[in-house]
């Protein structure tokens, strides 16, 4: 898969930094995965999200109920449909994937068509959470979503600075947010600028829409699932005041304009 390149293309602005990062949750709420490249098309990149878990009432369950959730990386082959799941304790749970009953699953708040998967992966997740639990796979690519199908977008100095903001000169895990797209040399939060604007993401276009706000999740850290920095606080302290579409704003979302592929080290700014 190849991307295009900007180098010197005069339709980015002089404020456009480079892609950083690109990551997707193959499951949600459990473990990122890094990709080097990636195609972003209308509904978001293929497989970010695909999966998600669901309790015994049909509600979803995610790193706020579970912390833990972020301890298990998935990795899912499309192309075989196998789903690999690995757990903290080292166990390894593989299988191809099965499509079972149809259920209606409550993602944030609303009700969605979703389908059963059929495999060992329940079995494993309820033992260990010692209730039922289901894997499901949201009906149409973006249901399972909070904000619909979309990409977001962090600057790495953002992570740098509420860090500082909590006394460490080492910039806070990025896996803490779970951002879809990384930006080095910006400033702190300007992707906040980007706000209204068409953006080019390698080969993609895209136009933030709105804020991230931030939960308790953020304050976990990525290889524990244990809290262990106080970002909801500092977000309090340092941007609580600003006038954002989301409360304790931490990075923003964007809609997919233009699909297009995109790599690591790619330009990313306002067009």
């Amino acid at each position: 898969m190849a991307s295009v390149a900007f180098g010197d293309d005069p339709l980015v602005s002089e404020s456009a930094g480079r892609v950083a990062w690109i990551t997707i949750a193959p499951v949600k709420s459990m473990a990122l995965v890094d990709l080097a490249r990636a195609h972003l098309g209308l509904a978001g990149i293929a497989g970010d999200r695909g999966f998600a878990v669901i309790d015994e009432d049909g509600r979803l369950v995610n790193g706020k109920r579970v912390g833990t959730l972020a301890l298990i990386r998935p990795a899912f082959d499309a192309e075989s449909g196998t789903l690999t799941l690995r757990f903290p304790d080292g166990e390894v749970v593989t299988g191809t994937v099965r499509l079972g009953d149809p259920v209606g699953a409550i993602f944030f708040g609303h009700l969605r068509p979703a389908t059963v998967i059929d495999g060992p992966w329940a079995d494993a997740l309820s033992a260990r959470a010692q209730r039922p639990l289901r894997l499901v796979a949201p009906a149409d690519p973006g249901e399972g979503y909070d904000r619909g199908p979309t990409a977001t977008l962090l600057s790495t100095a953002s992570l740098a600075s509420l860090a500082r903001a909590g006394g460490s000169d080492t910039p806070l895990d990025r896996r803490r947010f779970r951002m879809t797209f990384g930006i080095d040399g910006v400033d702190a939060h300007a992707e906040d600028g980007w706000l209204g604007r068409d953006v080019r993401v390698g080969g993609a276009i895209v136009r933030p829409s709105g804020n991230v706000g931030r939960c308790a999740v953020t304050t976990h850290d990525p290889d524990t699932g244990v809290a262990s920095f106080d970002t909801l606080r500092l977000l309090q302290a340092t941007r609580g005041s600003l006038e954002t579409t989301e409360p304790l704003p931490f990075g923003v979302w964007a809609d997919v304009v233009e699909a297009g592929d995109v790599e690591l080290g790619d330009r990313i700014g306002p067009v």
